[in-house]
């Protein structure tokens, strides 16, 4: 077997110790001599590189049974941070994670959306405050991921249908005129997705079905999101539920977000969390609404699992309603309609983390940062 040339072993070396720390979370030198067959001089070496690069530091020393106390190195979650985005009728949200995926600071700041330029140029200098910020507190800011109600074309630089937001072949360049960062988009249901798949990583197939106000979808397969070559698979929302039915935002009618929609369970001047309080009091005209929305939802999983048969996971703002009772009643709706394919089938609530489309976003930056120094 040929040897590995000198400077491709030192870079596998160090890369190999980032990913042993990025995954044990802190080592001794002893750790990794053990774990990795690495001499005491090489580690000494590339910890060293790995400090001065500021991927790792210097932790606790580790309790001793006697002897010195050795020195415990860590790595540093903090060194690049990535920020995610969404764009909301009258605000703007911000989520700033660190390389494990943990939310290190959020902002909120009211900026009713436009579609025009004065609005892109606001609301770049507010993220350009909120990335120089983090730059001064942790290390340098990956990029901005904007979570997207609408589709993407397939190069993800436009989005081709904007219906909601009403910015239909809106393009990242105007989008990110005034962003000094790198940005990229991505459909905000495959967002949640990207969350799902990082904190539950043994995920293999699954439909996500998000219940928002405006529902949404996205497929998982072999553990990975499969957005397909048009990037728009698992738009559940757009399905035709009943056939010329109750009409569509997207021009269509009987979608599935016309009878999904969380909007459609309030009565006239009553809030969502309204609902679901008055609902849990026992209110029978409530329940009946319910149940009449829980066969919506039903049916098109059922219609979903058609074609992909594998696990559901109910996430979005419903997901933080539902009771184990309500996905028991789901399930079981969903178990009387399917012909096959609910031997091995398994329906739960989301990941569901306040602002999972904005973490998930931003997962995309911090995904590729590890994959370029292969840690994961």
């Amino acid at each position: 077997m040929r040897a590995m040339p000198a400077t491709a072993l030192k870079t596998h070396n160090r890369n190999a110790m980032a990913q042993y720390l990025y995954e044990h979370r802190n080592a001794t030198k002893q750790d990794l001599e053990r774990d990795l067959g690495l001499s005491l001089p090489t580690i000494t070496q590339n910890l060293r590189a790995l400090e001065d690069d500021g991927l790792i530091r210097k932790g606790d020393l580790q309790d001793s049974t006697g002897g010195r106390k050795a020195q415990m190195y860590e790595f540093d979650p903090n060194h690049r941070t990535a920020i995610g985005a969404v764009m909301r009728a009258n605000e703007l949200r911000l989520c700033a994670i660190n390389l494990y995926g943990k939310v290190i600071d959020r902002r909120i700041e009211s900026a009713p959306y436009r579609n025009t330029n004065v609005y892109y140029q606001r609301i770049g200098d507010i993220i350009n405050a909120f990335a120089a910020d983090l730059e001064r507190r942790y290390g340098a800011v990956l990029g901005v991921s904007f979570a997207i109600q609408g589709i993407l074309s397939p190069d993800g630089t436009t989005i081709t249908f904007g219906t909601i937001m009403g910015n239909t072949g809106l393009t990242l360049e105007t989008l990110s005129q005034s962003i000094h960062c790198t940005c990229m988009m991505i459909h905000d249901s495959d967002a949640s997705a990207m969350a799902e798949l990082w904190f539950d990583p043994t995920l293999t197939d699954a439909v996500c079905v998000y219940l928002e106000r405006r529902p949404g979808g996205a497929v998982i397969v072999d553990g990975k999101l499969y957005q397909g070559p048009n990037q728009c698979n698992g738009t559940i929302e757009h399905m035709t539920l009943v056939p010329d039915g109750r009409p569509c935002y997207c021009g269509q009618r009987g979608c599935m977000d016309a009878y999904c929609s969380l909007e459609t369970l309030p009565e006239d001047y009553e809030s969502i969390p309204g609902f679901f309080s008055v609902l849990e009091q026992g209110e029978r005209h409530h329940r009946e609404r319910m149940n009449a929305w829980l066969n919506y939802v039903a049916q098109a999983i059922v219609n979903a699992r058609s074609i992909i048969a594998g696990d559901v996971i109910i996430g979005g703002e419903a997901a933080q309603h539902l009771t184990d009772e309500d996905i028991e009643i789901l399930r079981n709706r969903i178990v009387e309609r399917s012909p096959f394919g609910t031997d091995h089938f398994t329906l739960r609530t989301s990941y569901c983390a306040e602002d999972q489309n904005i973490i998930g976003a931003a997962l995309r930056f911090v995904e590729a940062y590890l994959t370029d120094i292969q840690v994961k």
